[in-house]
């Protein structure tokens, strides 16, 4: 049986407020696995314990109660932590360092080899699609750019397990798509992936699976697949039913004891209909600068 990358068993914290010894608990009982190679999702609104989760997780915070494993580890743990990058909701890095300065920065602070660390770098800024801003000094960039950098950061030291708290937090479609895709690649390579964020539509085109908190406790959990699907009504998607036939189809679910509830049109999502309008765009203006150039070399 393959050692889960994550195992939360009765995991409860408390934190104490004010001077009368009150207590706040922000995770209650929680139990969780993820596995190894799978993305999950932790969902759940503001105060739900996601954060809380997470730095236990990273050994950031000790719990008041049950225990919490990486690949079988402790993860308060050094050892467990070793195999573990993080990319927090809002970094903050050096803004002096170039890019690369920066990267060469966390591949030391994370213990890779001095004769492994070029390649890694240059491995992880080609991945991450920064090549050629990483002469750039940090403060330069642009929100889009600087979570890239900092999963660049979280992935120089190769890790297996990947914790990303709101990695598109303040990021356009265009570049959050292109960080769902470096995300994609990881799993791809064989990395597991706990994902925190808000972004329901890319969650559900990302996760295996969902976790969904409230006040601290697990409240639903599984395949995004199952969790979603609407087990008690179907879809028909047909093209090209004349009326007459789309009567008869209504006639015949009526007379195996169905009821049409509604009749509606295929939609997109918000997201793929700006970003299919915008790849549009760039692909016309790509060739029309094709197009020009290629008539300024015949002069």
């Amino acid at each position: 049986m393959t050692t889960p990358a994550i195992r939360i068993q009765g995991l409860t914290k408390d934190f104490s407020v004010g001077m009368r010894g009150l207590k706040l608990r922000a995770v209650d009982g929680l139990n969780l696995e993820v596995g190894d190679n799978e993305i999950l999702g932790l969902l759940g609104p503001n105060g739900s314990g996601k954060s809380t989760t997470i730095k236990i997780i990273l050994g950031l915070l000790q719990a008041s109660v049950g225990e919490c494993q990486i690949y079988g580890k402790p993860s308060h743990t050094v050892d467990a932590r070793r195999s573990v990058g993080f990319l927090p909701e809002a970094p903050y890095f050096y803004r002096y360092l170039s890019g690369r300065e920066l990267i060469r920065f966390y591949a030391r602070v994370c213990g890779v080899p001095r004769s492994q660390i070029k390649e890694q770098v240059d491995s992880v800024i080609e991945l991450v699609g920064m090549t050629e801003a990483t002469h750039r000094r940090v403060g330069t960039y642009s929100k889009g750019m600087l979570q890239r950098i900092g999963l660049a950061q979280a992935l120089v030291h190769d890790p297996q397990l990947v914790i990303l708290d709101e990695p598109t937090a303040g990021v356009d479609p265009l570049g959050s798509a292109a960080i769902a895709e470096i995300i994609r690649e990881l799993k791809r390579r064989g990395k597991t992936i706990l994902l925190s964020s808000h972004l329901l539509a890319q969650i559900e085109g990302l996760c295996d699976r969902v976790a969904i908190l409230h006040r601290g406790k697990l409240v639903r959990e599984g395949r995004v697949d199952d969790l979603v699907q609407d087990q008690h009504t179907e879809s028909l998607v047909v093209e090209g039913l004349s009326p007459a036939g789309r009567a008869a189809v209504e006639q015949a679910i009526t007379a195996e004891g169905g009821r049409l509830c509604r009749v509606e049109k295929p939609r997109l999502s918000l997201d793929a209909l700006f970003l299919k309008e915008v790849q549009q765009q760039e692909a016309v203006r790509s060739d029309s600068t094709d197009t020009v150039e290629q008539g300024g070399k015949h002069d």
